[in-house]
């Protein structure tokens, strides 16, 4: 992932006014529909040790479950989660796949397992799973958003977008899902129609600080820097707007700005 100031973008607001741009977008463009890590900030350090405490403890607890049946998929999924929330994408994917295999029909495991693999940066295992996670009569748009990221991530953009454009047919207008064509469409270099989808995008009611840092980056690499900023200042203050927007001339500047997004691992996961 890229260095700072270019961070992701969370539902924390102490995080938010930290976040930065090009992650945003090389992250966002992930596990639409999945849970992923939101930490909450109190603004205690009281209460933040107390919430980290009960963390492990519930974590301890998930996994003493999970081991005493290890094909018992809610727990499976339960202790996974817990996992993933204490940055342990490997050791979550590990107990998904024991799961897997004692449930090898089970397609909400497999798609858990899937977007797993996703995450742990193991795409193309990832893309074997999540085919049997559903079925071709009875899709599922989530599953649909992690094949097209893992394909996405393997720099299958054709094919991403495909999987992005059969998710919205089932979901339409899902914002995340328009976010994450938008920035297949900017790693394929059709700058104008990653614009057009990621305004559509950020239009969307449950919208979010991310999709308009998608849509940032996207008219910051159109070397439309003012309308950059003024986006950006819908979600930070002018200063760190302008930091921001100082980040993308920076990466705009550079000949070989698709191969740094490509090789930052975007499109990557929100």
């Amino acid at each position: 992932m890229m260095t700072a100031p270019i961070r992701v973008t969370t539902t924390s607001a102490s995080t938010r006014r930290r976040a930065g741009l090009a992650a945003a977008a090389l992250v966002a463009l992930g596990l639409a529909g999945c849970n992923t890590r939101s930490p909450e900030t109190t603004g205690s350090i009281g209460d933040a040790s107390v919430r980290q405490t009960a963390s492990r403890q519930d974590t301890d607890a998930l996994a003493e479950r999970f081991n005493a049946n290890p094909g018992d998929g809610r727990a499976a999924i339960a202790y996974a989660r817990a996992l993933r929330s204490n940055d342990q994408a490997a050791q979550a994917s590990a107990v998904l796949q024991q799961a897997a295999l004692r449930n090898p029909r089970d397609t909400f495991i497999l798609g858990a397992y899937g977007k797993s693999l996703v995450e742990a940066g193991r795409y193309r295992e990832a893309i074997d799973v999540l085919a049997n996670a559903h079925s071709p009569a009875s899709p599922d748009w989530r599953i649909l958003s992690a094949q097209g990221s893992a394909s996405a991530q393997l720099g299958e953009q054709a094919r991403a977008q495909s999987f992005y454009e059969a998710a919205l047919k089932i979901r339409p207008n899902e914002p995340s899902l328009l976010s994450n064509l938008g920035l297949s469409y900017a790693l394929s270099r059709n700058l104008d129609q990653a614009e057009q989808t990621l305004k559509l995008a950020a239009d969307q009611p449950g919208a979010d600080a991310r999709v308009r840092a998608n849509l940032a980056l996207v008219l910051g690499l159109k070397g439309r820097f003012a309308d950059a900023e003024a986006v950006l200042r819908r979600d930070m203050g002018p200063e760190e707007a302008a930091a921001n927007v100082a980040s993308l001339r920076k990466l705009a500047a550079q000949p070989n700005r698709f191969k740094t997004l490509t090789g930052a691992g975007a499109p990557g996961q929100g």
